[in-house]
């Protein structure tokens, strides 16, 4: 590695940090910043406190547990600025918002929220924490720039379990907020800041909630959201099954269009787009569609999709955004791997919120690198029927 190289990339990590810098009032706490986030950035197995600490110089990890649980800062005051970071440098007209969840797997239950649920990163039901997160997907590069933690009933009902993980008791009092619920939070605060977004993009936990789609059709947001095979839609006679629609349309229906390139080329699907009825509900401009995505190899695998976007849209942008929801699991898949996103040793909510919004920074400053820089980019990749009024496309 040349030494201009990590010239570069060291003045790319101050101006990274010079954003959150403020939130940091005093100097002491700044300086523990700056060494945890450096930390998370260093070539360290473990992102744990031990570890940290010893990247730091430390002899314990006292510092560590300090900035993380007593030091006065505010988890929110470094979101926001991470935001505006990663717009400035990945953001444009065509830029994707993805929501999407990951489970923490934890032992015992202090841990903020932590309960026996399913957690897709273990694949079955673990005693684990469920954070929600938004993921900004631009032409260049994606990262994560918001998240929640998922608080469940079981909680709730016990208060003085919430409180002694430092639960808000307003955040109590507001009750269990489902995942659509915590990325509806989200997706308009990050509006309301002015990231630039054309598209929201989400997988059928989230396409499946009818006011989740309204939220984003009442902000004339639009999306492309995966629905589940019994999801209905609207026809002449009825509601009909998207599978059962699906399976009528004429093979000429079907186009062979790539999803964007993965790990293994680009992803290739035959894909059929359907317009659908309205029944005058629609804002002005806006049209509602049903897009499907068939396997090359087993055409009995297709997904579904509902769509709200301008009606002036081709099927090969709505490929295309589809496509861009897999980048929020490429952004969890670097995060944890190369920013300790899951190495926490935290029970508090607070220093949940504190550790996470560090790893996303770090992950965030990873990702403009390697979008602004050939060399980092390389480095980095080598570390993602009857009568119907269904219209095919």
């Amino acid at each position: 590695m040349a030494v201009e190289d990590i010239s570069v990339w060291s003045s790319g990590l101050d101006d990274a940090f010079a954003q959150v810098a403020g939130v940091f009032r005093t100097a002491s706490v700044r300086w523990r910043a700056r060494a945890y986030l450096t930390g998370l950035l260093a070539p360290i197995e473990r992102k744990t406190a031990w570890q940290l600490s010893e990247a730091a110089g430390d002899p314990n990890p006292d510092g560590v547990q300090y900035f993380l649980d007593r030091a006065v800062w505010d988890a929110g005051t470094v979101r926001d600025p991470l935001q505006s970071y990663v717009a400035d440098h990945l953001a444009g007209p065509g830029g994707v918002l993805v929501v999407d969840e990951t489970g923490f797997v934890k032992k015992g239950r202090r841990s903020a929220g932590v309960q026996r649920q399913y957690s897709g990163t273990a694949g079955r039901i673990e005693n684990s924490q469920l954070g929600v997160f938004l993921a900004y997907a631009g032409e260049s590069g994606r990262a994560l720039i918001d998240r929640e933690l998922y608080l469940p009933k079981s909680w709730i009902d016990e208060p003085d379990r919430c409180t002694k993980a430092g639960i808000p008791a307003e955040r109590v009092a507001a009750g269990v907020l489902t995942e659509p619920r915590l990325a509806e939070a989200m997706i308009g605060r990050a509006l309301d800041a002015g990231v630039e977004a054309g598209w929201v993009a989400a997988d059928s936990a989230y396409g499946r909630d009818g006011k989740f789609r309204a939220f984003l059709e009442a902000r004339r947001m639009p999306y492309v959201v995966e629905v589940p095979v019994k999801q209905t839609v609207a026809d002449l006679d009825g509601d009909r099954r998207v599978d059962t629609l699906v399976a009528r349309a004429p093979e000429e229906a079907w186009h062979t269009v790539s999803a964007g390139p993965g790990v293994r080329g680009e992803r290739e699907y035959d894909w059929a787009w359907a317009t659908v009825p309205n029944f005058g509900d629609v804002p002005i401009g806006f049209a509602r569609t049903l897009l499907a995505r068939r396997s090359l190899p087993d055409p009995t695998d297709i997904a579904y999709y509902l769509c709200f976007h301008p009606d002036s849209i081709d099927r090969a942008e709505l490929v295309r955004v589809a496509g861009a929801r897999w980048a929020i699991e490429e952004c969890f898949q670097a995060a944890k791997n190369e920013c300790g996103l899951d190495h926490y040793q935290v029970r508090k909510w607070n220093c949940w919120y504190r550790h996470i919004s560090m790893a996303m920074l770090a992950h965030a400053f990873l990702a403009v690198t390697a979008a602004t820089d050939p060399k980092a980019h390389a480095s980095w990749e080598t570390s993602q029927s009857p009568k119907s009024a269904v219209s095919w496309r």
